[in-house]
């Protein structure tokens, strides 16, 4: 293994990169460590193994990016659906994409499932093509300069370590395909365990929506992201609009005992759990997230608003029915 990175240590460089960028989880940190180390013993050239990673890093982002600005929100539903982190849709709000813009794109590669998420969410709220191949050649140069420099700085450390998965021959490969099953197993189990910790009672659309006909005004509170509604302006009307972090100080003033509807537009309404699960905790009696979420509530034909790209604040409030 380590032969073949010696001797085509470009080309597997930039399709390691070119998976793991995709989504794939392949992590091609270790690839660049060993590359920069290979590098800083005249083994690779070091300029060849940087441009095969920001290439690699470009192409697999151009893809997502791309398909984030035909398709928009349901790029982003399919990234959650697939992905072995569920919760990455959850922490988008913690991000602040609508602040932030197309800067985020310089430390995605840092931030454990953001990296996939980011190209396709700032193509989705229309970042230009130039600005996002700008700022993800930079991010990207960021990333792997970082891992193929630590590479190059220890790489008298990284020989020995290098010489002992030599000697240690097919075991040691043995053991690399291992980690990697233990690592997607491991994650695996991480997303059944939210999924199992957020399983509650829902309530249906058609339930949701007699609920509001015969009169007895739940409050419902969309809690996706600001930039998940930058992408997505679909709104259930009558909307309370939160998000994960201030879901409880949006409904402050709201009475304990009063009937609360949670929706979000994840896959197995994780977001719109995890905010009813917290609100239950603080003493709120009777929530439950929609099921389905938006995405059910407007394909049964029920009545949805559009709202507006929000102000400089990033906020968008309306109005209790």
């Amino acid at each position: 293994m380590i032969a073949l990175i010696a001797e085509y240590g470009a080309m597997l460089v930039f399709f390691n990169v070119l998976v793991e960028q995709a989504g794939l989880p392949v992590p091609a940190v270790p690839t660049l460590v060993i590359a920069g180390a290979l590098a800083a013993n005249g083994q690779l050239p070091l300029a060849s193994v940087v441009s095969a990673a920001v290439l690699g890093c470009l192409l697999s982002d151009l893809v997502w990016y791309w398909a984030g600005r035909r398709y928009g929100s349901g790029v982003m539903r399919t990234i959650c659906r697939i992905s072995l982190s569920p919760d990455s849709c959850v922490k988008q709000s913690e991000l602040r994409f609508q602040r932030w813009r197309g800067r985020v794109l310089l430390v995605a590669k840092f931030i454990p499932g953001l990296s996939t998420v980011a190209p396709p969410l700032v193509g989705a709220m229309g970042l230009r093509p130039w600005a996002f191949i700008a700022l993800d050649m930079v991010g990207s140069l960021l990333w792997a300069g970082v891992a193929i420099g630590l590479g190059f700085a220890f790489s008298t450390q990284i020989d020995h370590v290098l010489a002992l998965l030599s000697s240690a021959g097919t075991m040691a490969l043995k053991a690399i395909i291992v980690l990697l099953v233990l690592y997607i197993a491991v994650k695996w189990w991480q997303r059944r365990r939210l999924l199992h910790s957020l399983r509650m009672a829902r309530i249906t659309v058609d339930e949701l929506s007699s609920a509001i006909t015969s009169g007895q005004t739940p409050i419902v509170v969309d809690v996706r992201s600001p930039a998940a509604r930058v992408v997505d302006p679909r709104v259930i009307p009558g909307a309370l609009m939160a998000d994960l972090r201030s879901v409880e100080q949006v409904l402050h003033d709201i009475p304990h005992d009063r009937e609360l509807i949670i929706y979000c537009s994840c896959p197995n309404e994780i977001s719109a759990a995890a905010a009813a699960k917290t609100l239950i905790e603080h003493g709120y009696h009777h929530v439950r997230p929609l099921l389905g979420g938006l995405d059910a509530w407007d394909a049964a034909g029920y009545a949805i608003d559009h709202i507006a790209p929000p102000g400089e604040e990033g906020v968008v409030v309306l109005p209790v029915a």
